[in-house]
């Protein structure tokens, strides 16, 4: 059975994420290959840290390319944090700047009078029902850390929300690509629910891990 690939740009929290998936019972692999994050079953794309550097550093390696083949492909993939916002088209983040351009929209920064990072757990709202809260009350807290959040263009890719200085998006999901805010491998049993979920996406419903 392949393995999940967790894509490694050199940057984000790659171990904690290939642990939590480990423990899940979830086969994952950290990897900065191209080709192999093509031929995963699945892909995570962890991230922490500036988006000007993490998308100089896919484009560097191949990554970038690699990325818009497995989501174009209905490969499952899960985009955390900085993960998320690298799927959409710019940031204003150290100036505009170009992003992957798999969904519609922006990344745009905390509004003004908030402390910044917003850091801590916070409670998440469903707009819709989502794959990836199969199980997961509505109302849970999720552990956050970041000082940009996405506005897609399109609301209807929107699956949850969280409160901070009004409505932010804390999850979207659109056919196999899926986006989370905040960090489920730090966000105790619910966060591990929701990469169970994921996992489940990838090997199907029949795989129920160790």
């Amino acid at each position: 059975m392949k393995p999940i690939a967790i894509i490694d740009y050199g940057m984000g929290n790659l171990l904690s994420v290939q642990k939590a998936l480990d423990t899940l019972g979830f086969p994952a692999r950290v990897t900065n290959r191209p080709e192999e994050v093509v031929k995963a079953p699945g892909a995570v794309l962890p991230g922490v840290g500036a988006f000007r550097d993490a998308m100089a550093a896919l484009k560097e390696t191949g990554l970038n390319e690699a990325i818009k083949e497995v989501c174009r492909s209905g490969k499952p993939f899960l985009g955390i944090c900085l993960g998320l916002q690298l799927l959409f088209e710019s940031s204003e983040e150290g100036g505009r700047v170009g992003g992957l351009g798999l969904l519609p929209g922006q990344v745009r920064r905390l509004p003004p009078g908030l402390k910044v990072p917003h850091m801590g757990w916070n409670q998440v709202m469903y707009t819709r029902p989502g794959l990836l809260f199969q199980g997961i009350p509505e109302g849970s807290f999720f552990y956050f850390v970041h000082s940009y959040h996405v506005e897609p263009q399109y609301s209807g890719i929107i699956v949850a929300e969280t409160e901070y200085g009004g409505r932010i998006v804390a999850a979207i999901e659109q056919g196999n690509l899926f986006g989370v805010q905040f960090h489920p491998e730090k966000s105790s049993t619910l966060g591990l629910k929701l990469l169970a979920n994921f996992g489940r996406l990838v090997y199907g419903d029949s795989f129920s891990g160790h």
